[in-house]
């Protein structure tokens, strides 16, 4: 007896959660801004963030579920990738609609290889060395010979900053100066680039927003945000210009692990030294501009080493 009423009061209490689940699901359909202002506890925004995030939320474009793009230099036998287009004027998560990405720049294989000599590239040429010593010439003192030539039994010197002697000078030492600056090639800075934003987006780490715009400079609410979708600890956010809106600049100032960057800035050792990377509709655009005109552009022979590197 005690059993069977155990197993009814279980499937009681599964279909009411699963009633609050479809009611939370219609709420996001019909209408996200009333739900996501309606969510109480942790979620919850204060009184001028809420007002604030509605307006935004009022003044957002009404984007289709499939945003249509048309792909420059479409390819014949892979598919364009598919990504979710967010917001950031709420905490909560709001879908805005499926945005297609083009295959050669977010569909590259994993090519660990050129990320690592990207990286090392990266590190090195910001490398300079700026260690001096001195040679016997330079050292002060020793122009008198230490003792006669002969006579004495003890070895010839004519310098005691020889460097065979204590505070004398050294021999191939360091000399100054020295930049450990080299270019990486051509072909592979670009596929460095396509091959980090595959990754990113294989992994579930890269996501696209209308705007970066928020409705508060509070730093807390980006870091509710960032917990809420579980974005991880740094999160870089790239936008097709340098001018960041206000509210995103100032929350970001004082938490090191969360950087703004514009397109021309984007490169491989960023987007891998940060947990997850946001790109707005904008910087998306940009960014597959800039990087399907160095992949199809004519001025420049398809070489050997294009070749080598292009083996997928």
């Amino acid at each position: 007896m005690a059993l069977a009423r155990n197993v009814e009061f279980m499937t009681k209490c599964f279909s009411h959660l699963t009633l609050l689940k479809r009611n939370r699901v219609n709420c996001l359909i019909t209408d996200p801004i009333k739900c996501a202002s309606s969510v109480t506890g942790k979620e919850t925004l204060d009184n001028a963030s809420d007002s604030s995030a509605v307006s935004i939320a009022a003044n957002r474009p009404a984007l289709p579920l499939v945003v249509g793009r048309k792909l420059e230099y479409p390819q014949t036998f892979s598919v364009p990738r598919q990504a979710w287009v967010e917001n950031l004027d709420t905490v909560d998560e709001v879908k805005l609609g499926i945005i297609d990405l083009h295959p050669s720049v977010f569909a590259r294989p994993p090519r660990l290889d050129i990320l690592h000599q990207n990286v090392r590239w990266q590190l090195t040429y910001r490398r300079a060395r700026f260690a001096k010593t001195k040679t016997r010439a330079e050292v002060r003192g020793g122009h008198r010979k230490p003792w006669p030539q002969k006579g004495t039994g003890r070895a010839r010197h004519g310098s005691i900053r020889s460097p065979l002697f204590r505070g004398g000078g050294i021999v191939h030492g360091p000399r100054g100066a020295k930049s450990y600056f080299y270019m990486l090639p051509f072909w592979l800075r670009v596929y460095g680039l396509t091959t980090a934003l595959s990754i990113k987006l294989a992994q579930d780490d890269l996501h696209i927003v209308d705007s970066l715009d928020i409705p508060t400079d509070d730093p807390n609410f980006l870091e509710r945000l960032i917990e809420e979708r579980k974005w991880g600890i740094s999160v870089l956010f790239i936008d097709d210009t340098d001018i960041m809106p206000k509210n995103i600049t100032q929350a970001t100032d004082s938490i090191n692990h969360y950087n703004l960057m514009p397109v021309y800035g984007l490169n491989v050792y960023s987007m891998l030294k940060h947990n997850t990377l946001v790109l707005t509709l904008a910087a998306v655009e940009r960014i597959e501009e800039r990087i399907l005109f160095q992949l199809n552009r004519l001025d420049l022979s398809i070489t050997k080493s294009h070749k080598r590197f292009n083996m997928y």
